[in-house]
């Protein structure tokens, strides 16, 4: 009777940590050091296992290596790579900001000019310009009154 093999395939979150600090060295192509050291500088922060094990996610070990490209290809010491990641946070969180106030902008505008269509409905024939050259105007009723005076 033949073997029979299954593969279970487990989708982790790129956010969860699961990686140990030497898996995620090795991950991002650096020492071991490295890693405690950027973690000291606040430009990494690994997750702890309830007994205080460094664990790396997905997203700390691309980090990583995004660190490692600014200081050999880019040639920026940590200092500037501490101030290219703080600006982009600060872009990202402008970037939402934007996106919020358009979405409030949209209902705003679609609720005014709701309001806007509504109200031209009602007053269709309600209101009347006072002369011809002039842009204000008057209900009609009171424009009646105004011409026997």
């Amino acid at each position: 009777m033949p073997v029979r093999r299954t593969t279970t395939r487990i989708t982790v979150d790129s956010g969860r940590g699961v990686f140990m600090i030497s898996v995620a060295a090795e991950l991002a192509e650096m020492h071991p050091q490295t890693l405690r050291m950027y973690e000291q500088r606040g430009l990494i922060s690994p997750h702890r296992s309830p007994k205080g094990t460094r664990l790396y996610s997905q997203t700390d070990v691309d980090r990583l290596r995004r660190i490692q490209e600014m200081t050999t290809e880019l040639g920026l010491n940590l200092a500037g790579v501490e101030r290219v990641l703080a600006l982009e946070e600060q872009l990202e969180a402008t970037r939402r900001r934007l996106e919020h106030l358009e979405q409030q902008s949209s209902e705003v505008r679609a609720e005014m000019e709701a309001e806007l269509e509504t109200a031209r409905r009602t007053l269709r024939g309600e209101l009347v310009p006072v002369r011809r050259s002039s842009t204000e105007v008057v209900r009609a009723a009171d424009f009646r009154g105004r011409r026997r005076a």
